[in-house]
């Protein structure tokens, strides 16, 4: 006899998760963690509270038309929309189902937070030195083509791995790995790892690779003997006062976090992270992170064609996009970023659902053109 009818809430499959419509998008990236396995990184007992300030108003041209807040969140798809200003909130919207207590994909974003523990590490002891080679700490990575790489080849994209990156084509090296998520294969990513081709010196190229940072994180475990979860929230979530529990998706049930996509944090709380970097890793009289890891983080260690890459950057430092006006500047698929601009004492969330192809042609928008001329009419609205 057949099972009795129940409700049941239907999900896009995990193996498309960058293939997704535009009508699947919010719908997924609302919901990571009823795709992928996931792991919690816990809040604290206290949560840092984040003043509400003036509201600003921010107003931008593009094509001769005059844009504003609400023109923008509806011409680029934004869910989710913070600055944070001297500390203050000066503007917050939620759009496309997005929630307060929601945590949305990080998407790649996840890529330059988890660069920050290697820095937690680096100040505690736990690594010795960013020129230590991988292989010291993965000895599963011996005779691989990542035997001869540095963590600092990991931090800057250098690692001279072949790596396909290449969203739209399903036998990239990043749609292999996001199968092996969805199918939640128990080392699936790191065999995917350990079978790539060499094909540069480590640290005389840049080039854009999730592998490297799950080659990264793998690393921050072994380094700490923790998982990375747990290393997040004990250096950082539970110190620094996240309002909500975030979470790292992993390889399979029970496995190793991936460091460089698809963790969950919730809008307020990127911003939170935003200010610790703008405090240079100090929480109250602790330091988290070694002197000047946020100036040096934002260092250029290559420098990039702005027209060559999604967000319009200038270089590339320790897993920070390096904007021209000299922010640091985490991004990720589909929209999301997280810009810090030390010196004007400025951060910006904005969490997004870009239409990837071959929807996005039909909506006609420049959406980085758009993103960069919303980034300066913030700013001159903050008088930064």
């Amino acid at each position: 006899m057949p099972p009795l009818a129940a409700p049941r809430r239907h999900l896009p499959r995990g193996e498309d998760f960058l293939l997704l419509s535009p009508t699947e998008q919010p719908l997924a990236y609302r919901q990571v963690d009823r795709l992928f396995a996931t792991r919690a990184i816990a809040r604290g007992a206290q949560v840092l509270p984040l003043p509400y300030g003036a509201e600003i108003a921010p107003r931008y041209a593009i094509g001769g038309r005059a844009l504003g807040v609400e023109d923008y969140i509806a011409r680029t798809q934004v869910a989710g929309l913070l600055v944070l200003h001297e500390g203050r909130i000066v503007l917050e919207r939620y759009a496309l189902g997005l929630a307060e207590e929601t945590r949305w994909s990080t998407m790649s974003t996840v890529k330059s937070m988890t660069s920050t523990l290697v820095g937690a590490a680096l100040q505690e002891g736990a690594i010795r030195s960013l020129d230590d080679a991988v292989s010291t700490y993965l000895p599963a990575l011996r005779g691989s083509a990542y035997d001869a790489v540095a963590i600092r080849h990991l931090l800057t994209m250098s690692s001279g791995v072949a790596w396909d990156e290449s969203y739209t084509d399903r036998d990239s090296h990043v749609n292999r790995y996001s199968k092996s998520l969805g199918d939640k294969v128990p080392g699936g990513v790191l065999a995917l790892m350990r079978g790539l081709a060499r094909i540069a010196p480590p640290g005389a190229r840049f080039n854009y690779n999730t592998g490297d940072t799950y080659v990264l994180g793998c690393l921050v475990s072994a380094a700490t003997g923790m998982t990375l979860a747990a290393y997040m929230s004990r250096s950082i979530w539970a110190r620094l006062g996240m309002e909500f529990d975030a979470y790292y998706t992993l390889e399979s049930e029970g496995g190793q976090e991936i460091g460089g996509s698809r963790a969950g944090v919730a809008l307020r709380d990127f911003a939170r992270f935003g200010a610790f970097l703008l405090a240079d890793g100090v929480i109250g009289d602790t330091r988290i992170l070694p002197p000047g890891w946020a100036a040096e983080a934002g260092r250029p260690a290559f420098a990039l064609d702005p027209s060559q890459n999604s967000y319009g950057a200038t270089g590339y430092g320790y897993s920070w996009w390096l904007d021209p006006d000299g922010a640091m500047v985490a991004v990720g698929f589909a929209g999301q970023s997280l810009y810090i601009h030390r010196a004007a004492r400025l951060v910006i969330v904005t969490l997004s659902c870009w239409p990837q192809p071959p929807f996005d042609a039909a909506y006609g928008v420049d959406r980085r053109a758009e993103r960069l001329a919303f980034r300066e009419a913030v700013r001159a609205a903050c008088g930064a």
